[in-house]
């Protein structure tokens, strides 16, 4: 498939694919006759892996590190293991901590929904609602 195509696949724009393809976050492409870049179906699956990679949170740094990696074949197996794990391990706390919050925000809005309903709350928490000064 031509550039064009692949954009149209993949979301990215045709200007991101050329940077990608300058920074070495996807390899280059064997060109045609005509001098354009053709890339085969698994170039799908190597861009939704990317993104997937940095939706976990993984800088650019690392992704074309591991792009890098990737390029250098099967003697790269371990390392390549060795960085998805630690990042496994980043994102794993991550979510503890997200959910963590979550639970403090069910708690905000639960208390928020027994005020607005005139229960009875813990005095302590009474301060939470809005005041003359705005929120606390």
């Amino acid at each position: 498939m031509l550039i064009g195509d692949l954009a149209e696949k993949s979301g990215l724009s045709v200007d991101t694919l050329r940077y990608y393809e300058k920074i070495g976050l996807i390899p280059k492409a064997p060109r045609d006759g005509g001098g354009r870049r053709v890339y085969d179906a698994t170039m799908l699956r190597w861009i939704d892996f990317l993104d997937r990679l940095k939706a976990t949170g993984m800088g650019i740094k690392d992704r074309l590190r591991y792009a890098d990696l990737r390029g250098r074949g099967a003697t790269t197996l371990t390392p390549r293991r060795q960085m998805l794990e630690r990042h496994r391990e980043k994102v794993a706390e991550d979510i503890a901590r997200l959910t963590e919050m979550l639970g403090v925000l069910d708690d905000k809005i639960d208390l928020y929904r027994k005020m607005e309903a005139g229960e009875t709350v813990d005095p302590s928490f009474e301060n939470c609602a809005w005041t003359e000064h705005g929120a606390l």
